[in-house]
């Protein structure tokens, strides 16, 4: 399959339903590639627990790896929106397949954002080209919600920096090339005292831990990072000493913006198929389609999906504007993977029996919904960035 290209050119009219040209032939592009290439083996996967390393080659043949990044480095240049739209459809056919090209687009930004023209040039090229599989390596045993809390050590010494400590939760590890690393240079600092840095796999004193036995997204790997007077080079440090925080919370706030499009595939996904499943299923001489009750809950599990979308697409609209995005992401996070859930949720109660069964692959989709409620940020941590937003403004 050929890479992505865009024949209309920039700033082509607008399509319906506001999306551009060059947006529509994206996720059409996505479309096509997640039906024919992802949906077919996304239950195998799950049950096996295994992670296909070609579906992540064939993403970065069709330039999926690059395709939200600047063309400045390297990348395709699409919108943000255009992005989401990618996720949406990879979400709809495997939660696993689209995490892992989530995490690996997120260990980019941070490098495009605050990398120098010679790290640029050394770190992204086999990145963009889906030649090399990325990780953000911030989670720790004692540290998720509250990342400043992070105990990974980084010691300065004559040729760089000697790395102590262990991160926990890291999704596409061990399998990943790059690994984007956060830790402390003081922890008495807090979040002043991380700073940010470019380790390979490989490195001499970096090794992995236990690998996850996770509840869903079990095609993506995670597992435990650990790292023994691992160094590295100063030229590999991302940023200033101390940075390493804001760097972080940078690449965070688009990382939640691509997580709720996954969730919006994923309820989509379980509304689609509950719509099918209840033309098919008779029950008392008719469809279970013909039974009030059950169509008022497939409207409810509809407005869900069109909310959570609605919300996602305003949130990467407002990233291509420049705006801030902190606040909304976490909005567009926090509901998107709460109505996965809850369209998940009663996609199992509208198939019944066979809902419960891992052979019609929808209680798959709850499987990997509840993991969204809490990767990426709890969706308690969410309603308290919101919080505090509103109750900000309120004091102004």
């Amino acid at each position: 399959m050929a890479a992505i290209s865009d024949p209309a050119g920039p700033g082509a009219a607008a399509a319906a339903g506001g999306l551009t040209t060059e947006e529509r032939l994206l996720r059409d592009t996505a479309r096509e590639f997640a039906e024919r290439e992802v949906a077919p083996t996304a239950a195998q996967r799950d049950e096996e627990e295994s992670f296909d390393r070609s579906i992540f080659a064939r993403m970065g043949a069709l330039g999926l790896t690059a395709a939200p990044l600047p063309e400045s480095v390297g990348g395709a240049g699409f919108s943000y929106l255009g992005w989401t739209l990618v996720m949406e459809e990879l979400g709809a056919a495997d939660m696993a397949s689209a995490i892992t090209l989530s995490v690996h687009i997120l260990s980019q930004y941070p490098v495009v954002t605050f990398g120098t023209a010679e790290q640029h040039a050394d770190w992204l090229p086999p990145m963009l080209a889906g030649e090399a599989l990325g990780a953000f390596c911030l989670t720790e045993p004692h540290a998720g919600s509250d990342a400043a809390a992070l105990r990974t050590r980084a010691e300065r010494v004559d040729d760089g920096y000697r790395l102590h400590g262990t991160k926990s939760w890291i999704s596409n590890a061990p399998e990943a090339d790059r690994y984007l690393v956060f830790a402390t240079m003081d922890p008495s600092k807090g979040a002043k005292g991380i700073t940010a840095f470019l380790v390979e796999k490989g490195t001499p004193g970096f090794r992995f831990g236990a690998h996850e036995k996770k509840m869903g997204i079990r095609a993506c790997p995670a597992a435990e990072l650990i790292f023994d007077g691992a160094l590295v080079p100063a030229s590999r440090r991302l940023g200033p000493e101390g940075d390493g925080y804001r760097i972080a919370l940078s690449a965070l706030a688009e990382g939640r913006i691509s997580i709720a499009a996954a969730c919006v595939g994923v309820a989509r996904s379980a509304l689609e198929q509950s719509a099918a499943y209840l033309h098919q299923r008779m029950a008392f001489g008719a469809p279970l389609a013909e039974l009030q009750g059950l169509r008022f809950m497939l409207a409810e599990m509809a407005r869900e999906v069109a909310a959570a979308r609605a919300l996602t697409h305003e949130a990467a609209r407002a990233r291509d504007r420049g705006e801030p995005i902190g606040e909304l992401s976490s909005l567009a996070k926090w509901t998107a993977s709460d109505a996965a859930m809850k369209v998940a949720t009663d996609a199992v109660q509208l198939f019944g029996g066979s809902g419960y069964s891992r052979e019609t692959g929808i209680e798959r989709l709850m499987r990997d919904a509840k993991g969204a409620q809490i990767y990426e940020g709890t969706n308690q941590v969410h309603r308290m960035i919101v919080a505090a937003g509103v109750l900000d403004r309120a004091r102004t």
